[in-house]
């Protein structure tokens, strides 16, 4: 069933559990097809995605998903990579020197990678099909880059899982357009401000029960020392920084 167009934003969610039907080949690459038209830095579309269906990958890329079962129960799991490595020995095997292994453009494949991703859930969203990102993919990032045999200048950044839904989840809820709009230069909101824009979020019936479950005081709490804390996140940034600098030869390919 398609979207009506004038509510299919502001009425989109995520969706983490999936039904048996399943999703085919030609509609799959239909997505992609239709993904690959987003836009791009330079038009070099710096991103390639590997598509996971079988049992036994899903059983091996699990766990660096933390075994959530939005990713063991789709249908399709995709990973999305910044991919210089092709353009590069493109450039190569045509006698240009293409200088891509530095941190500039590997935000450019970033977010080709990210610009793909998201085209790649609205085109599935717009035919009925749910999608999830999982971030767990830049925490895990070089086990995921071994399990799928990604080789140097191909670094993976989200996942995103694809099916057909199983659930109609409630609307999560965002902050205001006064939170995130600005208008000439940014506005550093004041203390107070900043707790009236987060005041709904704090207040809504599942914020409180994150709060209580942790017995912590607050939302923002919950955000910075449980969900998402310091350390690991540093790390995986650290580990990711490395996964991208790893020695090789591009040449190495013949």
């Amino acid at each position: 069933m398609l979207m009506p167009t004038d509510t299919f934003f502001t009425r989109r969610r995520t969706v983490r559990r999936y039904s048996g039907r399943q999703l085919s080949d030609d509609t799959l690459r239909e997505l992609f097809e239709e993904a690959s038209h987003a836009p791009t830095t330079g038009n070099m579309q710096l991103y390639s995605a590997v598509v996971t269906r079988s049992a036994e990958m899903k059983r091996r890329l699990a766990p660096m998903h933390f075994g959530q079962p939005q990713f063991q129960g789709c249908q399709a799991a995709v990973t999305v990579c910044a991919d210089l490595r092709r353009f590069t020995r493109w450039c190569e095997i045509s006698g240009a020197e293409a200088g891509f292994d530095n941190l500039q453009m590997f935000f450019a494949g970033v977010l080709d990678a990210a610009m793909f991703a998201q085209q790649l859930c609205t085109a599935a969203e717009s035919r009925g099909l749910g999608t999830c990102y999982l971030g767990t993919t830049t925490y895990n990032a070089p086990e995921i880059a071994e399990a799928l045999s990604l080789p140097q200048l191909v670094v993976p950044v989200t996942t995103v899982t694809v099916g057909y839904p199983d659930e109609c989840p409630a609307d999560p809820g965002r902050l205001p357009v006064e939170a995130i709009m600005h208008q000439e230069s940014y506005e550093d909101f004041s203390d107070s401000r900043l707790r009236e824009l987060y005041a709904d979020k704090e207040a809504r019936e599942d914020s409180r029960r994150f709060v209580e479950e942790n017995s912590l005081e607050n939302l923002a709490q919950v955000f910075a020392r449980v969900r998402y804390p310091r350390n690991p996140t540093n790390a995986s940034r650290s580990r990711l920084r490395l996964l991208y600098a790893r020695p090789a030869s591009i040449s190495e390919h013949h």
